[in-house]
């Protein structure tokens, strides 16, 4: 015969159970607010079509561990924790992605964290929020550019030399401009533009694959070189134009 303390147990098992299925499937508990908090690049659109569907629901069957993986695949959220709060609300908390730089295309703003990855779009000629505004900026005038999309990814070496070139100190080329400007296109690969003044060609970065980070690293800095010798040389106010693709044959235009 079973003991009155296993009898006891086995009773209160039941019992708990039974009381789990009843809140689970009876009026108690049910879902009846949907809170979210934390998103600015996240659209109310794209967060109400993964959260609709669970008003009413029982809050103790919501799966938060399902939702919260859905909502870290949303391009901007780069981590999201759903909580189920008695008696009645889901509680969703979202970190977004930091803005590293603005990839500019003909089509619109794309901010890209660390990583390369472009996580929200806004008109070209939008303006961007204060925090924004000192980020470094590439402009793509590339063809293809115009397809990209928050979700994307800029390729290391491509990102990596984008990022050098938008840090790159006008002085170290030998030049007296204030501030230059990075661009990309299909012709000439990057440009840097100083306003009013000049422009050089550097060529393409990050499509070859035999090409290290250290070799382009190398490369940049011999152009940078010879450009450097050439401002030393000639007055570049006199300059339009300079193509440093090859480093080892520097061409330039002269302005009029």
């Amino acid at each position: 015969m079973p003991s009155i303390r296993r009898l006891l147990a086995g009773v209160g098992a039941v019992a708990a159970a039974a009381g789990l299925i009843a809140a689970v499937n009876g009026p108690w508990f049910r879902v009846a607010d949907v809170v979210w908090a934390g998103d600015q690049f996240t659209s109310d659109r794209d967060l109400e079509r993964i959260l609709d569907g669970h008003d009413g629901v029982s809050l103790l069957a919501v799966d938060t561990r399902s939702l919260a993986a859905r909502l870290e695949r949303l391009p901007a959220v780069a981590d999201a924790t759903v909580t189920a709060k008695l008696p009645d609300t889901l509680d969703v908390a979202i970190q977004e992605r930091e803005a590293a730089f603005v990839w500019q295309t003909t089509t619109a703003q794309l901010l890209g964290d660390a990583d390369g990855r472009l996580f929200a779009a806004m008109p070209v000629d939008a303006s961007l929020p204060e925090a924004q505004h000192t980020l470094p900026r590439i402009v793509d005038q590339r063809s293809a550019s115009r397809l990209m999309t928050p979700g994307d990814e800029i390729p290391d070496m491509l990102l990596g030399t984008a990022l050098r070139l938008a840090d790159l100190d006008p002085a170290s080329l030998g030049s007296s401009a204030s501030r230059l400007a990075v661009r990309l296109d299909d012709e000439y690969g990057f440009r840097l533009v100083a306003a009013d003044a000049w422009e050089l060609a550097l060529g393409v970065y990050g499509m070859d694959p035999d090409e290290t980070p250290a070799h382009a690293a190398a490369r940049l800095e011999r152009q940078v070189t010879a450009v450097r010798t050439l401002f030393a040389s000639r007055p570049e106010t006199e300059i339009s134009w300079v193509d440093a693709r090859n480093p080892g044959k520097v061409y330039f235009r002269a302005k009029g």
